[in-house]
């Protein structure tokens, strides 16, 4: 793809050649993320100040803002050091005050001449029953009074920047925006009654009124659609260059698939059963397939994961699946062998652990086709690990992998369809805009016999009472996780809060009852402990939140989560997550110190009254906003100046369905509106896209 159209060029300039702005604003104006005249185009006002002139300022309600024609009756100068000037003015029905500070008399007497008119805009406020209006915000001449607009604008400011500064700025950008070529579909456009582009960017900077300031008004709507459009259109992008891809067609006879259901001791949920047929449908098709399987905590994800293996065994190939750890890797291999073994296939685990002799053996055993489904850490994509046949990859995404991350899986040059599981449910919105390029299937119903977790919280200040029960349960032979506080100073504060809880409860339970695990711990100790917790050698695990990502302990029923207060809800969820696991009945304590917050009682409360992780991701997404979600920076998630992921997921979804019409209809971006697309492109700066139609 050529470079930048010299169309877009003027709004890629430096930001010092618009009229008014110097290098020092310039480099204030990087505080508010703008640094080319485009980005103030999508720096819209938040707010806005009706300037109509009034006859007069009586009768309102003060404190307003009001503008009104005056006359100038006489100056006060100030009657002490410190105290301001005052001038006395006159509107139709009566006279008030403007009021200075530190001004200097011979240019007030310049710009409010005795006798002159003038129009003053400005807050009014009633002061020792006086009007007054202190420091207005304009004083114009008559004939320059056409020029304020009716409604001003307000928009974000920085230190330095001032909103007259803003203003010009703003202006100075607009004037230099291209008519472009029309990137939208023309039945969305009429359906939805939006402006160009260019006129969308021009109403935006120039609302009439407060209703012209709403996501939904028309100018701002079209504006955020295009954000989205663009993002969408990248995602597109890369979701249409996998699958150009060569795929392979693996379609199953379903016999092993149906040895293991037989052995199930319950019915598969309806969306475990549909999340198998839709993975199924995609592994029969030629292109390669680029699935999301997103289900909460405990919504069954091992068998849908087995099945899917088992399609790509039956159709003559081979599986692997993926976990960023090694003791994730190990647990998943326990929760599949017994699954493996019904239907008769042959499961092995590779690790960077083996050596010497054992892996050569199976490494042997993979390239001739034996070993029919493969456990492992990244290890597997290591230069002598070869496959016979690997029709499917499945990836356990605790990691959060980008679109990146998922291109550079494809470049393995394996033809392999790939399937993403995430155990965090993402609301609908989230959704769209991280996992935009892929296909999702959602489990959202518990399976059978899985119990209720009770939740409940607890002041800091009853904690002996915890520890007394605790005592019991452990004297009964159960098993408890106690997670400590994240201290936000550092590090080596959290291991002494968590060495000392550790030590406090040993004192209380006895020796060789509590473990510990912490970050800073050598991966072999850390799994050493993990494990003796998991085989029941110890009956408490005092843990940092290093246990969040799916450890399995079926017998563990108890979680304590001390300062839970100061963690997010999703961060509770997942850990809380860790118990229910098996036929016992399990609590969860927040254990919170008084007094709390307002966001935090909300998160905890929310806590207790569901266990739907949507839900729960749902008021978290609304309580702390995208870009907190999932850390911005790292997940490659976009940052929109506009648009709103979190009202505006319906329009988003519309982005969507339209990228993927228009890729669908013109592959290479050559009709005009492709060519239009283009521009829109290079406008929203996503260069990922551009490399992608490039090469493409």
């Amino acid at each position: 793809m050529s470079g930048r159209p010299t169309a877009l060029f003027p709004l890629f300039a430096g930001l010092e050649t618009l009229e008014g702005v110097g290098p020092k604003t310039a480099a204030l104006l990087e505080q508010l993320h703008v640094l080319k005249p485009r980005d103030l185009i999508f720096t819209l006002p938040y707010s806005g100040i009706d300037r109509a002139v009034r006859p007069s300022v009586l009768g309102l309600d003060f404190p307003t803002v009001a503008t009104v024609e005056v006359e100038v009756i006489q100056h006060h100068p100030a009657r002490a050091r410190g105290r301001p000037r005052r001038v006395q003015v006159e509107d139709r029905d009566t006279t008030f005050e403007l009021v200075f500070f530190h001004a200097r008399g011979e240019y007030l007497q310049k710009i409010l001449p005795v006798g002159g008119r003038r129009v003053v805009s400005g807050k009014l406020e009633m002061f020792d029953s006086v009007i007054q209006m202190t420091h207005p915000d304009h004083i114009l001449p008559l004939e320059e009074a056409a020029d304020l607009p009716l409604f001003e604008p307000v928009y974000p400011l920085t230190a330095g920047v001032s909103q007259k500064v803003m203003y010009k700025a703003t202006r100075a950008a607009l004037a230099r925006m291209p008519e472009l070529d029309e990137w939208a579909d023309a039945e969305q456009l009429r359906q939805a009654g939006w402006p160009t582009w260019a006129a969308s960017a021009q109403a935006a900077h120039a609302p009439t009124c407060l209703a012209d300031l709403t996501a939904t008004a028309p100018a701002r709507e079209r504006l955020a659609y295009d954000e989205f459009f663009a993002h969408q259109l990248t995602l597109a992008l890369a979701r249409m260059n996998r699958r150009k891809g060569k795929g392979r067609v693996s379609a199953g006879d379903g016999v092993l698939r149906a040895k293991v259901l037989k052995s199930l001791p319950f019915e598969p949920t309806g969306a475990q059963s549909r999340a198998v047929s839709e993975i199924a449908k995609d592994m029969a098709q030629p292109a390669r397939m680029n699935r999301l399987l997103q289900g909460d905590v405990g919504a069954g994800k091992t068998l849908v994961a087995l099945m899917a293996l088992l399609v790509a065994v039956e159709a003559g190939g081979q599986g692997v699946m993926m976990a960023p750890t090694e003791i994730l890797a190990r647990q998943h291999l326990q929760g599949l062998q017994p699954l493996a073994a019904a239907a008769g296939v042959r499961l092995e685990l590779l690790t960077g652990r083996d050596k010497g002799r054992a892996r050569t053996e199976k490494l042997a055993a993979l390239a001739s086709g034996e070993i029919n489904i493969l456990v492992g850490t990244h290890a597997v994509f290591q230069k002598d690990v070869h496959f016979a046949d690997l029709r499917l990859a499945i990836v356990d995404e605790q990691h959060r992998f980008g679109v990146r991350q998922r291109l550079e899986l494809g470049k393995k040059g394996v033809s392999a369809d790939v399937l993403v599981m995430t155990a965090t449910p993402i609301p609908r919105s989230l959704a769209l805009a991280q996992y935009g390029d892929m296909d999702v299937s959602v489990l959202d119903e518990k399976p059978a016999g899985r119990q209720p977790i009770k939740t409940a919280l607890i002041n800091t200040q009853r904690m002996d009472e915890v520890i007394e029960h605790l005592k019991g349960a452990v004297a009964e032979g159960k098993q408890a996780y106690w997670v400590c506080p994240l201290v936000e100073e550092s590090e080596s504060v959290d291991l002494a809060a968590a060495d000392e809880r550790f030590k406090a409860l040993r004192a209380r339970l006895g020796d060789g009852v509590v473990g510990l695990v912490h970050g800073q711990m050598p991966p072999e100790e850390k799994d050493a402990a993990m494990a003796a917790f998991q085989q029941g050698e110890l009956s408490v695990l005092v843990a940092t939140t290093v246990i969040e990502v799916g450890v399995d302990v079926p017998n563990a029923t108890i979680m304590v989560i001390e300062r839970a207060e100061s963690f997010g809800l999703s961060q509770l969820h997942q850990l809380r997550g860790r118990v229910g696991r098996g036929s016992g009945a399990s609590t969860c304590l927040l254990m919170y110190r008084a007094p709390m917050n307002e966001g935090a009682e909300r998160r905890l409360t929310t806590l207790r009254d569901t266990e739907d992780g949507f839900k729960i991701a749902e008021v978290d997404l609304e309580m702390r906003g995208a870009g907190d979600l999932i850390g911005t920076a790292q997940s490659g998630m976009p940052r929109f100046r506009v648009a709103d992921m979190e009202s505006q997921s319906a329009l988003m979804k519309v982005a969507q369905s339209d990228a993927r019409k228009l890729l669908n209809d013109d592959p290479t971006l050559e009709t005009p509106r492709g060519q239009a697309a283009r521009a829109l492109l290079w406008l929203m700066e996503q260069d990922q896209a551009i490399r992608l139609i490039s090469v493409g």
